[in-house]
């Protein structure tokens, strides 16, 4: 009788499983997947409390995507051959990021699924794609003197004003605006949010337009924050870019990153200005920022008080000592007065008579002086006098009638034209000696 294929349905449909029975079946203790070596990169490994290590397998096309992918388990007691075994032979742990190549075996467990166990380890592949090409990149920061670019950028003093890169619905996110407005100090913190895809191809573009935009208005921010929540290492591949990574080293603001947990770096960790371990260990540095700053403004006004109060002191013991001092230096400065002022009455009589004496030489030759002033001035009137008296002397009309004029007068005038006179006028002729009177006989 022909047996039904794998994925032949019953008419009554069967139970999951029973059909992972049949796949149980179909699989387990075939050769072709038992003790096969497989090329392949490690990613989020990780070493759990018993000793085992867990891991995915994964493969990349020549674009870094990636196109496989399968989780991997070596148990704890292989894996203490193995690490020893790696270690002496590359000098290097095994850690997440290198390519490997190991001998594994696959098998299906009913309840539990594929179960893919690493057997061994070839040391001679190191170096997985993921950590050669981070080297790379970051060896070609290094000579482009990026590496330090953005670390060397200013803090302000409380960065309160924060542009996040981060996808909006994003655990990473929430958990970071959940610890920034919700921290204890009442700090507040202007937030926006520049979405971007934070995992897989669009990463990179949507990341570098988020930037872009923030550069638009980065007078408007202290500084930019880049978080995601957890996850596979995978998933961190797009942030081991050299465009991303050199777009973040030269952005004019300081950049924070926290896209993975503790275990995990990229390329962006290297460049950026601060980086920490989880979206809510960036709001914890923001957050510790504000705290030391006002740390710092309770140190100031403890030492302004602290000042205040030793220059007061200071002051009360300086205005008690001057309070101390002034009857003894009023009674000193009364004292040197009333010598000065005996001095100065002592020497009055002796000042006066000489300033007396000095005055009084200086009249006695103001008056000699006044004297000779009031003789040389009659001298001079006389004179004056003298000569108009000589003058009024010659220009009497007295004079002229000695000399043979006559004057002539006609009622109360004097007649000094003959058309003033008319026939028939008395006229009064006076000369020196005596008067005549006449008639006017003609004109």
């Amino acid at each position: 009788m022909q047996q039904p294929s794998l994925f032949t349905p019953l008419p009554q449909g069967m139970t999951l499983s029973e059909f992972n029975a049949r796949i149980e079946g179909h699989l387990n203790g075939q050769a072709d997947i038992q003790g096969q070596w497989v090329i392949a990169e490690c990613s989020d490994m990780r070493l759990n409390r018993s000793g085992h290590c867990y891991t995915e397998l994964i493969e990349k096309d020549d674009q870094g995507t990636t196109i496989a992918r399968i989780g991997a388990a070596i148990w704890a007691g292989t894996y203490r051959i193995l690490y020893e075994k790696f270690l002496n032979s590359t000098g290097q742990v095994l850690v997440t990021g290198m390519k490997v190549l190991v001998n594994v075996s696959a098998s299906f467990h009913r309840l539990y699924g594929i179960k893919v166990v690493i057997n061994d380890i070839d040391p001679s592949y190191t170096m997985g794609d993921m950590v050669r090409q981070r080297q790379e990149i970051l060896k070609r920061l290094s000579e482009e003197n990026l590496i330090d670019r953005n670390k060397q950028l200013p803090w302000p003093e409380v960065p309160l004003r924060i542009a996040i890169v981060s996808a909006a619905g994003a655990a990473g996110y929430g958990d970071f605006m959940n610890q920034i407005q919700g921290n204890p100090y009442g700090l507040q913190f202007y937030t926006c949010l520049f979405q971007a895809v934070m995992q897989g191809a669009q990463t990179v573009p949507t990341v570098k337009a988020a930037l872009d935009r923030i550069n638009q208005y980065a007078d408007l921010f202290d500084c930019v924050v880049i978080i995601r929540g957890g996850g596979a290492t995978s998933e961190l591949n797009s942030f081991d870019n050299y465009e991303l990574a050199s777009c973040v080293a030269t952005f004019p603001l300081p950049v924070i990153v926290g896209i993975g947990h503790e275990r995990d770096e990229t390329v962006l960790d290297y460049v950026a200005a601060v980086r920490v371990k989880t979206p809510t260990a960036a709001a914890e540095w923001l957050i510790q920022r504000g705290t030391n700053a006002l740390a710092h403004l309770d140190e100031l006004q403890d030492a302004v008080v602290t000042a205040v109060r030793e220059t007061v002191s200071q002051a009360r013991e300086h205005l008690a000592y001057f309070a101390s001092m002034i009857p003894a230096t009023a009674r000193r400065i009364i004292d040197t007065n009333r010598v000065r002022l005996n001095n100065y009455a002592s020497s009055i009589p002796f000042a006066a008579t000489g300033l007396i004496a000095t005055q009084r030489t200086r009249l006695d030759r103001a008056g000699e002086r006044i004297g000779e002033s009031v003789m040389r001035t009659l001298q001079r009137e006389q004179q004056r006098l003298q000569a108009l008296d000589d003058k009024a002397t010659l220009l009497s009309p007295l004079n002229t009638l000695r000399r043979g004029y006559a004057l002539v007068r006609t009622g109360d005038q004097c007649v000094t034209s003959a058309s003033q006179l008319q026939p028939g006028d008395n006229i009064t002729i006076h000369f020196a000696t005596g008067t005549t009177t006449a008639t006017v006989n003609n004109s």
